[in-house]
């Protein structure tokens, strides 16, 4: 599985951005997949995730403010992200996986494919 994100930018605080992620291969439609981002000196985090089965998770920062949703036919996942605010800065990644578990769904080190990262910038 090969994944390429985009949609990055540089926004005004309460803007919005539409970030995707767009895969190739077969599985897609099984594949777990997720937003992570990173900021500068800060570890990389969970931003929010979709399942196969297209339930969705959040994490408390960005719940009510950003959607996650999936489209299959075209092998792509969608960030929508509202009110943004200056602590949204960061490079943003997507992430997925066939296996992975509920349980795990939010820890980084557990998604075995990566697309390159796009960067996020709101100033205030």
């Amino acid at each position: 599985v090969q994944l390429q994100a985009s949609g990055g930018g540089l926004v005004q605080a309460g803007g919005s951005l539409r970030l995707s992620c767009a895969a190739s291969g077969r599985t897609f439609s099984r594949q777990t997949v997720a937003w992570f981002r990173q900021a500068p000196g800060k570890e990389r985090e969970f931003v929010a995730a979709i399942r196969y089965s297209s339930s969705t998770h959040y994490a408390d920062s960005v719940k009510g403010r950003f959607t996650i949703s999936r489209d299959n036919a075209k092998s792509t996942v969608t960030l929508l992200m509202n009110s943004l605010k200056p602590e949204d800065t960061a490079v943003y990644y997507c992430a997925a996986d066939l296996s992975i578990i509920l349980s795990s769904i939010r820890m980084y080190r557990q998604y075995e494919y990566w697309g390159q990262g796009t960067l996020v910038t709101v100033s205030s």
